[in-house]
């Protein structure tokens, strides 16, 4: 079987976000960039089920040069491909013209299963593992925790509020990874020192067939307009505990009539 596995290069869930000058984007100063974590379930899958059955992965993105990094600790891990679109140049692109760029690059490689994540952290637009499926005109099935190989099919299982839900899906198909699919793997320095000699294939837009002026800058379908970082917390109040019964009617004061709650 061959395996895309999509991810997505993005800020470290626990770095300090600032503002960039403008309003509309991040300063990307200091910034620590990292897989995509829900990027890492479909890794993980991808990488286990090539152990299980063969075949090859191959690790896509789309991003500067910087996303290489990513990539490399894709190889490291073990994919065997690494192939980054450059987005140099283009400005602003929208998920669907994310979706587009890829979908014109894993249409030239061999694949059976297209892999990703349910949502990229940072802008959890959570909209590409459609927008890519009606693209290669390909089945899809999101938010999966448990996988069943078929032959020509797979059977996937999604946590639904209240339920699970089984799937049958044929293939090839896109599958979207979330949190209980498994646990990722870390590179051994085996891996480490390999990923370090591959080379890494990089793309144009002009590759993927997608003409740059219809996805970037004022041909995106979606801009950002202004980014805000959401207002300080308020200061914690201690109710002194001495007096139960004094404690419960201040609790209820400052429920009602400051944090408005009740």
């Amino acid at each position: 079987m061959n395996h895309i596995v999509c991810i997505a290069h993005v800020p470290d869930t626990e770095t300090k976000i600032r503002i960039a000058a403008g309003g509309v984007s991040i300063d990307e100063a200091d910034v620590k960039w990292i897989v995509s974590p829900y990027d890492e379930y479909a890794l993980e899958e991808a990488l286990k089920t090539k152990e299980a059955k063969g075949g090859t992965v191959t690790a896509i993105t789309f991003g500067p040069a910087r996303a290489d990094t990513g990539l490399r600790e894709c190889l490291a891990r073990g994919a065997d491909d690494a192939v980054r679109i450059a987005s140099e140049g283009l400005g602003e692109v929208d998920s669907l013209g994310v979706a587009r760029l890829l979908a014109g690059v894993i249409k030239t490689l061999p694949h059976d299963v297209v892999w990703m994540g349910n949502k990229g952290v940072g802008t959890d637009a959570q909209v590409l593992v459609p927008m890519l499926a009606e693209l290669l005109d390909l089945p899809h099935v999101n938010l999966v925790t448990k996988l069943e190989w078929k032959d020509g099919a797979v059977l996937a299982y999604r946590e639904i509020e209240g339920a699970r839900e089984i799937v049958e899906m044929p293939l090839p198909g896109v599958i979207g990874a979330t949190k209980g699919l498994n646990e990722p793997r870390y590179a051994s320095l085996k891996g480490i020192m390999a990923a370090k000699k591959k080379a890494i294939a990089v793309k144009t837009p002009a590759d993927a067939g997608v003409d740059p002026v219809t996805v970037a800058g004022e041909a995106a379908h979606v801009r950002w307009t202004k980014l805000e970082l959401p207002p300080a917390r308020q200061a914690v109040k201690l109710i002194p505990a001495d007096d139960p019964a004094k404690a419960a009617t201040e609790l209820l004061r400052l429920l009602r009539d400051e944090a408005k709650v009740l």
